[in-house]
């Protein structure tokens, strides 16, 4: 930090934040200076100079090294700011405690594809004058689902505003409780407010809505002040124009895009609907759809498609699968084929994203009714014995594993004020903002079966923490939450991963099993699918491997020698 301690210092300041320095625009005397200052950014961090006012000037000084960042910024007058809003039910908002801490920070830094933070940096900070970290906690789990960092301004240099600045605000886009952000936001104010600053101040992207309009709610006005960042591969999104199309591309093109770009490999969207484009790099030219590329044969495609041709195709590899039988009109056999298993999963022999899919079928009627949904999508319908377990994706590239992960089914946490469904929609607005749309909880007759089965009923209001499951399903397009297991997977999963995927002869795909747990053992195949979604795998490396595997030369010479040796 240059000038340290309260108000000692005037000109040309800056403050080391973890990620990269926050520079005070208004401290410099020339434009010059503040360059100097960011061409000696450190390596993968992300300065930001702040409260610049004549960005014109700054960018004329170095038009290839810098650029203005396209960030709104906005300011709370803490005078002003009313504390009466009701907490948020099940979050309780701390400060720092551990370094586990700092690393579940850094988790969700991860997920946002934001900068992370030594957790040393964090912990040796934790009681700093001028930086100030704050954690929401899910107090039925302990789990860190949010974050944010303010920075004293004013106790960095005297500022005439006498303010402060909010940063890094970020939210586990899983969790179920509503209303993180806005917890966050309001107890750094108020601790700010206490600590006897007048202002809060923040730099938010120009297209995020949602946080926009959570700080105008709170009480935010635009300040005429800009960012200025130096180009490097971290900003690059930010100052690189986009490639046509790519804006309409959903996360999990786009994730593969972006790998590709940062290595050099040009991208062209050749239908942004519908996730297609390709990547060409050294004379070799590869398309795509999402995860799907030329690699992947027409026939491994056809084996995926149709369940119980996947099904029959690992079982004579070995791989251990549930009893099924295909649907008819014989209520006779459906009702001795749940007898026998107690509980039975009914899906379409053909289709993807869990629509159709029903599970946890106790009863012939609601074997039915979930038989005449998934016909909607398939005109075969399978029936398969139930494995009690939970929802294992076994992410396989070039036939190793990439990422595992749990998949769970959503749920929503009652506030004591709202009913079932106005808590499944928030949800799903919360789903859907932090995935761009991909994922959403329909309200549909599986949403009312699983939750009366629960014993409640779409209106019903539920208490303040109570929850209730709302999809037995997992998939993320139907509202479900992706869980890293990959350090935890028991070896004898990840062979029978290994073994599916090289019966059906495809490169690329995502292994579905249930299991009892995913450091056991035991598991039953559900199916595979060749489209695995690369995004939500955080912090695995899945585009990575994937670009690898298309593009082997262009992993760097280093890597190379590293992985063969």
């Amino acid at each position: 930090m240059t000038g340290t301690g309260a108000g000692a210092a005037t000109r040309n300041v800056h403050v080391d934040c973890g990620w990269g320095r926050l520079i005070f625009g208004q401290t410099f005397d020339d434009a010059k200076g503040l360059i100097d200052v960011l061409r000696d950014e450190g390596s993968d961090r992300r300065d930001i100079g702040f409260y610049i006012r004549d960005p014109h000037v700054v960018l004329a000084h170095a038009p290839q090294e810098v650029f203005l960042d396209p960030s709104h910024s906005f300011r709370l007058d803490l005078a002003r700011y009313d504390e009466t809003a009701n907490p948020a039910a099940g979050i309780k908002i701390r400060r720092l405690s551990s370094r586990a801490d700092a690393r579940a920070m850094n988790r969700i830094y991860q997920i946002h594809g934001m900068v992370q933070v030594s957790p040393d940096f964090v912990w040796a900070n934790r009681d700093s004058a001028v930086l100030t970290y704050l954690l929401a906690e899910d107090e039925a789990t302990g789990a860190i689902v949010g974050t944010v960092m303010g920075v004293d301004n004013a106790g960095v240099f005297d500022d005439p505003d006498n303010g402060s600045s909010l940063w890094c605000l970020a939210v586990d886009p899983q969790t179920p409780r509503p209303r993180v952000g806005e917890m966050l936001v309001r107890r750094l104010a108020e601790h700010f407010r206490h600590t006897g600053r007048s202002t809060m101040d923040l730099s938010v992207l120009h297209d995020n809505g949602s946080a926009i309009a959570l700080y105008e709610k709170l009480g935010f006005q635009r300040l005429r002040v800009f960012a200025v960042k130096r180009k490097n591969e971290i900003n690059e999104r930010l100052f690189v124009g986009a490639t046509d199309g790519y804006e309409c591309l959903n996360p999990y093109a786009r994730i593969i895009v972006d790998e590709a770009r940062r290595r050099g490999i040009h991208a062209e969207v050749t239908d942004a609907e519908g996730g297609f484009f390709r990547l060409s790099y050294g004379g070799r030219s590869i398309h795509c759809r999402e995860s799907l590329s030329e690699l992947t044969s027409g026939v491994a495609v056809s084996v995926c498609d149709d369940k119980a041709v996947t099904r029959r195709i690992v079982r004579a590899a070995g791989v251990v699968v549930p009893e099924q039988i295909e649907a008819g009109d014989d209520a006779m056999r459906l009702g001795a084929f749940i007898e026998t298993h107690g509980s039975i999963v009914v899906k379409p022999a053909r289709g993807e994203q869990g629509r159709g899919v029903a599970v946890g079928i106790t009863s012939v009627a609601d074997a039915e009714k979930a038989i005449a949904v998934a016909r909607t999508q398939s005109e075969r319908v399978l029936l398969e014995a139930c494995f009690q377990g939970e929802d294992l994706r076994l992410v396989m590239i070039d036939y190793v594993l990439v990422a595992a992960a749990l998949r769970k089914p959503p749920i929503v946490v009652g506030d004591g004020r709202s009913t079932i469904r106005q808590l499944i929609e928030h949800l799903s607005r919360r789903r859907s903002a932090a995935t761009s749309g991909e994922s959403r909880v329909p309200i549909d007759a599986e949403t009312e079966r699983c939750v009366e089965q629960a014993g409640w009923r779409m209106d019903d209001i539920i208490g303040k923490g109570e929850q209730v499951s709302v999809r037995r399903t997992a998939n993320l397009h139907t509202g479900g939450t992706i869980h890293d297991v990959t350090a935890d997977v028991h070896p004898d999963l990840v062979a029978a991963a290994v073994e599916a995927a090289r019966a059906i002869a495809i490169p690329v795909c995502g292994i579905d099993f249930m299991v009892k747990s995913p450091q056991e053992p035991d598991y039953v195949f559900i199916e595979a699918n060749e489209r695995p979604g690369l995004a939500n795998h955080e912090p695995q490396p899945t585009a990575e491997r994937f670009v690898d595997l298309l593009f082997p030369q262009s992993v760097p010479a280093s890597a190379r020698v590293g992985r063969t040796s």
